[in-house]
């Protein structure tokens, strides 16, 4: 347990510092709202492809297959939960706010926040699976989570379904780990480097946002603490009560656990950015989620430990 609020607090604090910077960024005007943009287009269309590439051009392990499945399973079902619930159970009078309220609740950080934690708790095994929640994630997102931000059922159709960053990514990614591709280093190499940008441009980007709100704001919604608790504590307790009752392997079981209690995805504000939504209402949710994350991620990383063996 203790091991574990280490591992999630340094993690966190090192979360936090990427977006002092991006707050410093907006301070002195070396970002305005435009380049943001820019950089949020960047981080969907060419980062977050190059993150699930990457996890999966891997040595295959046969024994490993089984688990990249059930990891498949649990999170599209756990994905599918969360929808119903945000759809039964987050409601505002303004539709607008509703729409990010519910974004927030159903997308989490499984990606720059979990992989590294997955990595200190499960080693590269838990990385290959945590790619493959990343990968269902791009999936919803890039269907529900674009026709929940956009309120426009326009936005999707088969084309914009299939071909998507998220869906090209993880079909390229399952055709490298199968066919036992080796990448050559003159494509393995910029594949990395842009990969390796997941974690610091969205922080930049939520930054930037957390640098228009005061303190004030920060502590006025009352709301943001009702949806952490839902994004934090309750969708990721009944995913793993689902996890235990299914007797799922207890590796797999942790990696989905990890991703299920991330915080609030960074998506929150680059899709409302995309999306001329309220991005500032968006990074405050996952900044405060993720906040308060290093209090709920060790308990329940510690919990599915415990009782799925």
């Amino acid at each position: 347990m203790l091991s574990n609020l280490l591992i999630v607090g340094r993690q966190v604090l090192i979360l936090f510092i990427l977006m002092a910077l991006g707050v410093i960024c907006n301070k002195v005007h070396w970002l305005d709202a435009k380049s943001v943009k820019s950089i949020t287009n960047i981080v969907l269309y060419f980062v977050t492809p190059c993150v699930i590439i990457n996890s999966f051009a891997t040595e295959s392990d046969p024994e490993l297959i089984p688990g990249l499945f059930i990891t498949a399973l649990v999170a599209a079902l756990t994905f599918a939960v969360s929808i119903a619930f945000a759809h039964l159970c987050v409601k505002d009078k303004d539709a607008e706010r509703e729409r990010i309220y519910r974004y927030a609740v159903v997308f989490g950080n499984c990606g720059f926040m979990a992989l590294p934690l997955e990595y200190a708790v499960l080693g590269p095994t838990g990385v290959f699976y945590g790619a493959m929640y990343i990968a269902v994630f791009n999936l919803f997102a890039w269907t529900y989570g674009i026709w929940l931000m956009s309120g426009n059922k326009n936005e999707i159709n088969v084309k914009t379904a299939i071909i998507n960053p998220g869906v090209i990514g993880t079909a390229l990614g399952l055709i490298i780990f199968f066919a036992h591709i080796k990448l050559p280093e003159i494509i393995g190499t910029p594949i990395e480097y842009l990969a390796a940008l997941n974690t610091p441009l969205p922080m930049i980007v939520i930054g930037y946002y957390l640098g228009n709100l005061s303190i004030k704001t920060m502590l006025s919604d009352k709301k943001q603490y009702l949806i952490a608790f839902y994004k934090l504590f309750l969708i990721p307790a009944a995913a793993l009560g689902m996890m235990y009752f299914a007797k799922v392997d207890p590796v797999v079981a942790v990696v989905c656990t990890i991703a299920a209690a991330a915080p609030t995805a960074a998506n929150t504000a680059m899709f409302a950015t995309l999306y001329n939504k309220d991005a500032e209402l968006g990074a405050r949710l996952m900044s405060v989620s993720t906040l308060l994350s290093l209090l709920t991620l060790p308990l329940l990383v510690a919990l599915s430990e415990t009782i799925i063996k």
